[in-house]
C-alpha cells in the first residue's frame, strides 16, 4: 500500500499539471478550485498569481519550520508574508510551479499545505498563551497536536459536505475561539481531575451560529473520539447538494437541538464500539501563583505569564502583512534566544513567548517600526480586493486609511477598539465576533454605487460570555476613517473605554448615525 508521503507527493506532481492546464484557460476557476482548495491553494484574481497556505500545525512555530519558511521568501522572492485569522501563513504572488516547488519542499519538511482549504478538517486552533496563561486548566498544545496528527494522517481519505473547524483552549478566555467552531474543546479542572467542556455546530461567515455547549464532561485521553464521531455526523447529515447550507451550524437547525445531540452520541457509541482512539496523553494541571514579580507592566502588546519573570510579546504588523527583512529579523532573534518560542494566534499576531525582561527589551528595538502598540493598531483584516477572487471591497486599503488618517490628524488612539474587517461575508477578518467589525458590499447611494461596509457591535468570545456582533448600520468606505477619528474623540471627551461605551448602544449610535447610508 502506498503510503502517505508518497500519496502527497503524487498529488503535487498531478496537480502541477493540473494548475498549468488553468493557467493556460484549459480548466475553469471552478474546477481548479475545486483540486486547489484541498492541497491549501488558491488562484488569485485574474487567475495570473496563486497563493498558498503552510498549515502551520495551530500556529506553532518551531525554529526548524521558521527557517524553511524565511527559505521560501528569499527563493521565491517574496515580498511578506501574511498571517492569517486559522493562524497559518499565506504566500502571494506565486506562480504554479512556484506553489508546486514550495508544496513539495514543505512536505520533505513535516509542513503540510494540503488540507489548508476546500472541504477538508483546517488548521486546529488553539490558545496562543496555553502552557503560560495564567488561571489556565491545564496546558492543551499536545492535545492538539495529537487531533492534528489524526487528520492529516487521513487527509487525503476525507469526503465533507464543507470544511471542519476543530479548536482547543486552555481557559474560559477561549484563546482558540472554541466557542464559536464547529467542535471545540475548553480545558477545566475540578476536584483535581482535568477534564474538557466541549462545544459543536458553530461558526462564523453567512447565517453564524454559536456553538452549542454538549453539557458533558470529555475525558482528553478520549478526545479523538469525538472528533471522529464529528466527522461521521458531518458526513451522515451534512448538506452535499447545497454548499450555501454545507456547514456544520444547519445541522441542528434542520432536526432540532435535542436531536442533533442525540445523534452526536450515537455516533460517539459506534465510534468507541468500533475503534480504539484512547490517546496516551496526561493533562498536567498548571499552576498560577498568587504574586509575581514581573517588573515591565502588561500593555496591549506585552502579556504576564503564570511562570514568574517570563513575559510573552504579541507582534502584530499592519494588516497581517510581515516583510522579508523583519521576519528575517525575528527568526534571527529566535535562534539567537532559544528560550524563546513563536506561536500565531488568531488575530493575525505572532506571540513570542518565554521572554526575559532584557529579551522583551531587545525583541521590542526590532519590531518597534511596525508593530501595533495599541488595540487599534493591532487591527485584523482579510486579504480583500484586489487579490482575493471572492473578495468585494478592499479591506487591507480600509485598514490602512484608517491608521493613516488617525496619525495625521493626532488622535488619541488608547481609548479605540481593535477593529475586525472582512472583504465579503465569508468573515476571513472574523467581523462577527469582534468588538467593532465591517464587512465590505456595494450600495446605491443616490445616483453613485458605492463602496460601502457594514458595521457590527458588541461581538465577543469568551467562554460563558461568547456574542455575534449585530449589524447597525452601512458606511461609505471613504467615510470610516473619520468616524473612527470622531469615536476615539467621543471616548475620549467621556473618558471611556470602549468596552463600557459601547454597553450603552445609544452611545455607539450617536457617533455612527450621521455617517450610515
Amino acid at each position: 500500500m502506498q503510503n502517505q508521503y508518497e500519496l502527497l507527493k503524487n498529488e503535487i506532481k498531478t496537480f502541477r499539471e493540473e494548475g498549468h492546464k488553468f493557467f493556460n484557460k484549459e480548466l475553469s476557476v471552478g474546477d481548479f478550485k475545486k483540486i486547489s482548495g484541498g492541497m491549501g491553494v488558491y488562484a488569485q484574481r485574474g487567475g495570473e498569481k496563486f497563493m498558498i497556505r503552510l498549515r502551520t500545525n495551530s500556529g506553532l512555530l518551531p525554529l526548524n519550520q521558521l527557517k524553511l519558511t524565511e527559505s521560501f521568501l528569499t527563493d521565491f522572492n517574496i515580498e511578506k508574508l501574511h498571517i492569517t485569522t486559522r493562524q497559518a501563513i499565506q504566500l502571494h504572488d506565486l506562480s504554479i510551479d512556484d506553489v508546486c516547488d514550495i508544496m513539495e519542499k514543505a512536505l520533505n519538511n513535516g509542513l503540510y499545505t494540503r488540507g489548508g482549504g476546500g472541504n477538508f478538517p483546517r488548521n486546529v486552533s488553539l490558545s496562543p498563551m496555553s502552557g503560560v496563561e495564567k488561571n489556565e486548566a491545564f496546558d492543551v498544545t499536545e492535545f492538539a497536536n495529537a487531533i492534528s496528527k489524526y487528520l492529516m494522517e487521513r487527509i487525503t481519505t476525507y469526503h465533507l459536505p464543507r470544511k471542519l473547524k476543530i479548536s482547543m483552549s486552555s481557559s474560559s478566555t477561549d484563546g482558540g475561539n472554541s466557542t464559536i467552531n464547529d467542535l471545540g474543546f475548553i480545558a477545566k479542572v475540578e476536584n483535581g481531575d482535568a477534564y474538557f467542556d466541549m462545544y459543536i455546530a458553530g461558526g462564523l461567515g453567512n447565517n453564524p451560529e454559536i456553538s452549542i455547549p454538549y453539557g458533558k464532561k470529555v475525558k482528553p485521553k478520549e478526545i479523538l473520539y469525538y472528533v471522529e464521531a464529528m466527522v461521521n455526523l458531518f458526513m451522515a447529515e451534512g448538506d452535499y447538494n447545497n454548499k450555501a447550507k454545507a456547514r456544520t451550524r444547519y445541522i441542528p437547525k434542520r432536526m432540532g437541538r435535542e436531536e442533533f445531540l442525540a445523534a452526536f452520541d450515537k455516533h460517539l457509541e459506534e465510534v468507541k464500539n468500533s475503534k480504539d482512539l484512547t490517546l496516551n496523553l496526561k493533562a498536567t494541571l498548571s499552576k498560577t501563583q498568587e504574586t509575581y514579580t514581573h517588573s515591565l507592566a502588561e500593555t496591549p502588546s506585552l502579556l504576564h505569564q503564570r511562570q514568574d519573570g517570563l513575559y510573552t510579546l504579541i507582534i502584530h504588523p499592519v494588516n497581517g502583512q510581515l516583510y522579508h527583512q523583519d521576519f528575517k529579523n525575528l527568526v534571527e532573534f529566535l535562534e539567537n534566544n532559544k528560550n524563546a518560542e513563536a506561536r500565531l494566534s488568531m488575530n493575525e499576531d505572532i506571540y513570542v513567548r518565554n521572554l526575559t525582561e532584557e529579551q522583551v527589551k531587545e525583541l521590542n528595538e526590532i519590531v518597534k517600526n511596525y508593530n501595533g502598540q495599541t488595540k487599534i493598531r493591532q487591527s485584523v483584516s482579510c486579504i480583500g480586493v484586489p487579490t482575493c477572487q471572492l473578495g468585494i471591497e478592499q479591506s487591507q486599503t480600509l485598514l490602512k486609511n484608517i491608521l493613516t488618517y488617525l496619525s495625521d490628524n493626532n488622535i488619541k488612539e488608547d481609548k479605540l477598539p481593535s477593529v475586525h474587517i472582512s472583504g465579503c461575508h465569508n468573515s476571513c477578518g472574523r467581523h462577527q465576533a469582534a468588538d467593532l467589525g465591517f464587512v465590505g458590499g456595494k450600495k446605491k447611494v443616490g445616483d453613485a454605487l458605492e463602496d460601502v461596509f457594514d458595521i457590527y457591535v458588541g461581538g465577543l468570545v469568551k467562554e460563558g460570555e461568547t456574542a455575534l456582533g449585530e449589524k447597525v448600520g452601512t458606511i461609505i468606505m471613504r467615510d470610516i476613517p473619520t468616524f473612527i477619528g470622531e469615536l476615539a474623540k467621543k471616548l475620549e471627551n467621556e473618558n471611556m473605554e470602549y468596552k463600557e461605551f459601547i454597553k450603552n448602544r445609544e452611545n455607539f449610535l450617536e457617533v455612527a448615525n450621521k455617517f450610515f447610508v
